[in-house]
């Protein structure tokens, strides 16, 4: 069974579509970039992915069960290039707080956060507060709190903002280590050298429409472009403002 599933959708905001029929699917033990310039309608699907807008058309389907099903957000985790925190609240208590919303124990989550917590060294700073924190100190709380749950799916924005190069090496364990487990990992950047190294596969968006799905090496097959993602994409597109 796919882990996620997107049927022809088109949607965006208001009555304006954004994306255009736009189908793909993700299984288990895969991690898969979503590819395309700022503005090419990466934020919008993934917006859709979450329940936050309403296809046009189409249905988005986790675990073959429509998105819209309240229970179905459970087996999903976001993580946003902004990172979201409420500063009345200590790391602990946002740990203690997602694993109120995803049927954990406190104590469950807590273990689970111990090698979290060591990986992104904020061991020490479990009673503090975000307004004490660095941009890049919330998004690794974001991340903790996100991998905690281990859902079936992790659907992460432009995950490498902010973060530092151990941040961003502990990132990539993870993803790895959660995709070895069997889970699925949609992750949407716009840069591409990064993606290349790191995903299994590869969706690439252009103006709201998907122009390609697959391998580096079907891609390759596909446009007869016998180079990097960068190459493909260019060929794909024409833009030469990739980063």
């Amino acid at each position: 069974m796919n882990i996620l599933e997107l049927e022809h959708v088109t949607g965006g905001y208001g009555r304006t579509p954004i994306i255009h029929d736009i189908s793909f699917s993700l299984q288990s033990n895969e991690i898969v970039g979503l590819i395309g310039l700022n503005g090419a309608g990466k934020s919008t699907t993934i917006k859709h992915i979450l329940g936050l807008l309403s296809p046009h058309s189409g249905d988005i389907k986790v675990l073959g069960k429509n998105i819209q099903d309240e229970n179905m957000r459970k087996h999903l985790t976001y993580i946003p290039e902004t990172p979201i925190l409420y500063e009345e609240l200590t790391l602990r208590e946002h740990i203690h707080m997602t694993a109120m919303a995803y049927g954990l124990t406190e104590d469950e989550a807590m273990t689970r956060a111990e090698p979290l917590l060591k990986l992104f060294r904020l061991e020490t700073e479990l009673d503090k507060f975000p307004t004490h924190f660095s941009k890049g100190m919330k998004q690794k709380v974001m991340l903790i709190c996100a991998f905690v749950v281990e859902p079936e799916l992790f659907i992460i924005d432009e995950p490498f903002l902010g973060l530092d190069p151990l941040g961003i090496e502990g990132l990539i364990d993870l993803m790895v280590s959660m995709r070895d487990k069997g889970k699925s990992i949609l992750m949407s950047t716009h840069i591409l050298s990064t993606a290349e190294r790191y995903c299994d596969r590869y969706i690439i968006i252009h103006h709201g429409e998907k122009i390609a799905d697959g391998t580096i090496e079907e891609l390759r097959e596909q446009t007869g472009v016998d180079g990097t993602l960068d190459d493909i994409y260019l060929h794909l597109t024409g833009d030469n403002d990739v980063d």
